[in-house]
C-alpha cells in the first residue's frame, strides 16, 4: 500500500473523490491499426474530426463493413462515449454523437465501467477540457515536432468525481450556461450585422440630404461650383493642370429639370441619369468637373513624407490609416501621390467594396505616396469638405455602382476609371456639409461604442 497524499492535486468538496482515469474508464485504443479509407461506408472519426467539445464532420472518411467488424475486436465504441485525441492535436475531446462509427488512429475511446448512470459523460468531458486536466497533459507529453501522450501515462492522470446527484446539477448548470453563451454569441453576430447596416444607411441618408435639417437661407451649392470653376481656370492659366476635353456643366433649369452642357455647346436633359432627388439648394456634378483625380506632387527629393501601402488603410467606416516615413526620392516614382486634405479610396477588389478609403490629415510634411491601387481626389477649394467627400466614397450608392463596373480576372478586378470620372456627386451647401459631418460622427461614435462592447 502506497501513500498518495502528496500526489492529490487539490482539495475537493466533501463527498467527491479523486481517481485516476483508468479507474473509471475502459480505454479502447486503435493506435497502430491503420484503416483503409473508402469514399462511402462506416464513418471513421479521426483526430481531425475531434475538436474541443464537439465533432466536426466536414472531414469525412469511411471504412468498409468488413474492416469495421475487424476493428471492433479491440472494443466497440458507442454513441455517448468520450473520444479523446492523443496527438496531432493532443487533448481534444468530444462525445460521440452517432450510433455506428469507428474511431481512428490517435484517438482513444473512454467507455465507463458499470451501469450507465454512474457517471455523466458530459460532466467528465468538461473536466477533461479544463485547464487543470490539460495542464496534466502538458507536463506529461512527449515529442517536440508532434506532441503526444502515452496511453500508460494517460491512464494515471487524476480526475475528480462528484456524487451522482451533484453531477446532475453540474450537468444542468453547464448546459444552461453554454446555451446562454451560444445565444449571446448569435445575438452579438446579429447585432454586429445590424450596426453595419445602420452605418451604411446613415451615409445613404447623408448624401441624399435626409439626415440633417435643410436651411433655404444657406449659401447654395451653386456658389461653391462657381468658385471651383474659377480656381480651375486659374490653374489652367498657370499651366498646373490641363483642360479636360470632356468637361461639362450641370445646372437646374427653371422647369426644375437638370441639364448638362458639354464642351461642344450641346445641352442635354439628364433627369433620367441622376440617381436620386436632392434638396433645392444642393447641386449635382460629375467628379471629373469638380475634383482633381490622381494629382502629382512636385516637392523636394529630400523631404520626408508619409508612405501608405494598402495594408495600412483600415476597412469599413473608420477612415483610419497609418503610415511609414520615407524620403520623397525613394517613393515618388511608381506610386500614387497624395497630400494632406486629399481623399483616397481603393480601386482593386475586394479592397474597394470593403471600403478601404481615407481622408488624409496631418501627413508627414503634408505630403505622401502609396500603393498604386488607389484613386486620389484632390479638392480645388475648401468648399467641399474632405470628410463629406469621404462619406460619399464610402456610401453604398458609390460602392454598389462601382462594383457593377469591375473588369479583369478574378482576384485582380478593378473599378472602371470612367465610372470614377463620370459619377454624379451630390454637393450640399458648406454649412449643411458641416452639419452632416457632425451628425454622422456623433452617430458613428455611438455605434462604435456598442461594437466595442460586443468584443
Amino acid at each position: 500500500m502506497k501513500c498518495i497524499e502528496d500526489e492529490i492535486p487539490f482539495e475537493i468538496p466533501e463527498g467527491w473523490e479523486w481517481c485516476r482515469l483508468n479507474d473509471i474508464y475502459n480505454f479502447i485504443d486503435y493506435r497502430g491499426s491503420t484503416p483503409t479509407k473508402i469514399s462511402k461506408g462506416i464513418p471513421l472519426i479521426t483526430a481531425k474530426n475531434i475538436k474541443s467539445g464537439y465533432i466536426d464532420y466536414t472531414v469525412d472518411d469511411y471504412i468498409s463493413e468488413d474492416e469495421f467488424i475487424k476493428r471492433q475486436q479491440r472494443g466497440v465504441s458507442k454513441q455517448g462515449d468520450i473520444l479523446f485525441t492523443t496527438e496531432a492535436p493532443l487533448g481534444n475531446a468530444a462525445i460521440a454523437d452517432i450510433e455506428k462509427f469507428s474511431a481512428g488512429q490517435r484517438v482513444i475511446t473512454f467507455q465507463h465501467y458499470g451501469i450507465q448512470n454512474e457517471l455523466i459523460n458530459y460532466v467528465m468531458l468538461m473536466f477533461m477540457l479544463s485547464n487543470f486536466f490539460q495542464h496534466q497533459l502538458y507536463i506529461n507529453k512527449t515529442g517536440s515536432t508532434v506532441e503526444g501522450i502515452k496511453a500508460a501515462i494517460l491512464k494515471t492522470l487524476w480526475i475528480p468525481i462528484p456524487p451522482y446527484k451533484e453531477q446532475i446539477r453540474i450537468n444542468d448548470a453547464l448546459k444552461s450556461a453554454i446555451n446562454l453563451i451560444d445565444n449571446i454569441s448569435e445575438n452579438k453576430e446579429s447585432l454586429s450585422i445590424s450596426i453595419t447596416k445602420v452605418k451604411s444607411k446613415i451615409l445613404d441618408l447623408a448624401i441624399r440630404g435626409k439626415l440633417v435639417q435643410q436651411n433655404p437661407n444657406d449659401e447654395p451649392a451653386s456658389a461653391i461650383l462657381n468658385r471651383i470653376r474659377t480656381e480651375k481656370e486659374e490653374l489652367i492659366k498657370q499651366g498646373k493642370i490641363k483642360r479636360d476635353k470632356k468637361e461639362s456643366i450641370i445646372f437646374r433649369s427653371d422647369d426644375n429639370s437638370y441639364y448638362e452642357k458639354v464642351d461642344d455647346g450641346m445641352v442635354n436633359c439628364i433627369n433620367n441619369e441622376l440617381p436620386f432627388q436632392i434638396p433645392k439648394n444642393w447641386c449635382y456634378e460629375r467628379i471629373r468637373n469638380i475634383l482633381w483625380i490622381n494629382p502629382k506632387n512636385t516637392i523636394d527629393d529630400k523631404l520626408r513624407v508619409s508612405f501608405i501601402p494598402m495594408t495600412l488603410i483600415e476597412e469599413q467606416y473608420s477612415g483610419h490609416y497609418k503610415y511609414e516615413v520615407r524620403e520623397w526620392k525613394t517613393c515618388k516614382k511608381g506610386f500614387t501621390h497624395f497630400a494632406t486634405g486629399d481623399v483616397a479610396f481603393a480601386k482593386l477588389s475586394p479592397c474597394f467594396e470593403n471600403k478601404k478609403s481615407a481622408f488624409f490629415e496631418n501627413l508627414e510634411n503634408n505630403y505622401g505616396s502609396g500603393t498604386t491601387e488607389l484613386y486620389v481626389l484632390r479638392r480645388y477649394t475648401a468648399d467641399i469638405l474632405g470628410r463629406y467627400l469621404l462619406y460619399f466614397v464610402k456610401s453604398e450608392y458609390f460602392i454598389s455602382r462601382g462594383k457593377s463596373t469591375f473588369s479583369g480576372v478574378v482576384g485582380q478586378q478593378r473599378v472602371d476609371k470612367e465610372y470614377i470620372f463620370n459619377t454624379f456627386i451630390p454637393i450640399p451647401p458648406v454649412r449643411i456639409q458641416k452639419r452632416i459631418i457632425s451628425k454622422v460622427q456623433s452617430i458613428m461614435d455611438c455605434l462604435s461604442e456598442i461594437e466595442a462592447s460586443l468584443s
